[in-house]
């Protein structure tokens, strides 16, 4: 029973004598008119059309009320405005904004809004990689895969001299019976393990996998296939994969060493490792008691397991001292010690990796990629891209419109709060849409200058 409340009353208190007053009456009114620098943004770089690209549409199209490319627009939009789930889209279906956005003020049919609902969406969700007589629409997993590339490349521009690239794996906590569902240990849970590859704060690939698998699993053929992809626009950039102890795996490395790719991993400590560096542990030890602060050594030697690996690989162990005991850490790469001393590959190389983890934290707690609650594993995949395809176009956001400002630097989440969710007053007239937006917004500077760099990026893209 819905309930009856009267805001005529003096609840709210009164303000130099007048009665405070609410009512939902306004209107046409939006909080999410900053979403339009989303629009501008897609403008820009054009996302939403390559997306849509991707997908196989079989529906006739005189039947059609609502285009692919509506479609995906829409839901990567919601989730950068932070509307994770597909129930939303039944009031989001009448929001100005949204409408903006799609493109379109009216539907075609009267009974229909102008953006689609739930149900709609869910059949997007639900589409297979190849259309049939029932499931109209499909969609091409490789060409979404090479987008995420491609995206990467335009962004950089000139060819750099050497990049870094970065692979981890995470935990995807489930709470149904998904397909692909399996406990892991490590987590203490029922999850997913989907592969993340990353080029600095850029998105490279974003690869759902169950987790009865190994941490490295399928890395080789993501490795191939980004590299392979970036070779091509840039034969002659140096690359460095890096990574933590669950990549150091022969496959891998000798892959690496193969196709002319750097790479430095965490290594798992062993008896035969720890061994190797029971002398500079004696020696932080020695420096530490006394003072009670963390001691360090750094060591460099070459290493083979017993068996696994096919050869002998440069090691960098850091033999510390802290907390009253021992911490070593060990690191294998293929950089040479002539090249790179191993204290700073250590310290300022492979510890920055660290950063890939506050990436993935983004993709995960601001939009979403861990809303994977469908049944199958295929549509868990495309959530996963849909909400990757959204912290892509908010990374460009950061990178085109807010470069050298305070924000230069903001997560994602807080670019939502601070730019997107602007409250506004709709209104419709024959020959514009106006968006009066809130006076007091105390970022309104830094969103005229995002649109008007995003403006200069679209009449320039070079």
């Amino acid at each position: 029973m819905q309930t009856e409340c009267s805001t005529d009353c003096d609840l709210f208190g009164r303000v130099e004598g007048r009665r405070v007053r609410a009512e939902f009456d306004g209107g046409a009114i939006t909080s999410d008119a900053g979403g339009l620098l989303l629009k501008a943004t897609d403008r820009a770089i054009g996302l939403v059309a390559r997306f849509a690209a991707c997908f196989d549409d079989r529906r006739a199209p005189e039947l059609i009320e609502h285009s692919v490319a509506a479609l995906i627009g829409q839901r990567v939009f919601a989730i950068a405005l932070g509307y994770e789930d597909l129930n939303d889209h039944d009031e989001l279906r009448h929001d100005p904004v949204m409408a903006v956005l799609a493109g379109k003020l009216k539907a075609k049919r009267a009974d229909c809004a102008p953006v689609a609902g739930k149900s709609t969406l869910n059949r997007l969700e639900l589409s297979r990689e190849v259309a049939t007589r029932y499931k109209k629409i499909g969609h091409d997993g490789a060409a979404i895969e090479k987008l995420f590339v491609d995206l990467f490349l335009e962004a950089r521009g000139a060819p750099p001299k050497q990049i870094i690239l970065d692979l981890d794996a995470t935990d995807d906590p489930l709470h149904g019976h998904q397909e692909g569902r399996f406990f892991h240990g490590y987590y203490d849970g029922y999850c997913y393990l989907p592969l993340y590859g990353f080029c600095g704060r850029h998105l490279l690939a974003a690869k759902l996998r169950p987790s009865n698998i190994d941490a490295s699993a399928g890395a080789v053929e993501e490795t191939a296939r980004i590299v392979g992809q970036i070779r091509a626009r840039w034969p002659k950039t140096r690359i460095l994969l890096r990574a933590d102890s669950g990549f150091a795996r022969e496959a891998l490395m000798a892959w690496c060493e193969t196709n002319r790719v750097d790479f430095v991993f965490g290594l798992a400590r062993n008896a035969r490792l720890v061994a190797e560096i029971a002398a500079e542990l004696s020696q932080a030890a020695a420096e530490a008691c006394p003072t009670g602060k963390p001691a360090r050594r750094y060591k460099d030697f070459r290493y083979a397991t017993l068996d696994s690996w096919s050869r002998q690989r440069r090691v960098v162990a850091k033999a510390e001292w802290t907390g009253g005991e021992a911490n070593p850490r060990f690191i294998v790469t293929s950089l040479s010690q002539a090249e790179t001393e191993g204290r700073f590959l250590y310290e300022k190389v492979y510890c920055a990796r660290g950063d890939m983890e506050n990436r993935i934290k983004e993709c995960q707690g601001d939009l979403f990629a861990d809303r994977t609650s469908a049944a199958t594993m295929r549509a868990n995949q495309l959530r996963l891209w849909l909400a990757s395809m959204a912290y892509v176009l908010l990374c460009a956001v950061r990178r085109i419109g807010l470069a050298r400002t305070q924000f230069a630097e903001a997560t994602c989440g807080t670019i939502r709060l601070k730019l997107l969710k602007i409250g506004a007053l709709v209104t419709v007239s024959a020959r514009r849409i106006r968006f009066a937006m809130a006076s007091a917004c105390p970022y309104a500077q830094e969103w005229r200058l995002a649109v008007a760099r995003l403006a200069q990026a679209r009449a320039s893209p070079a």
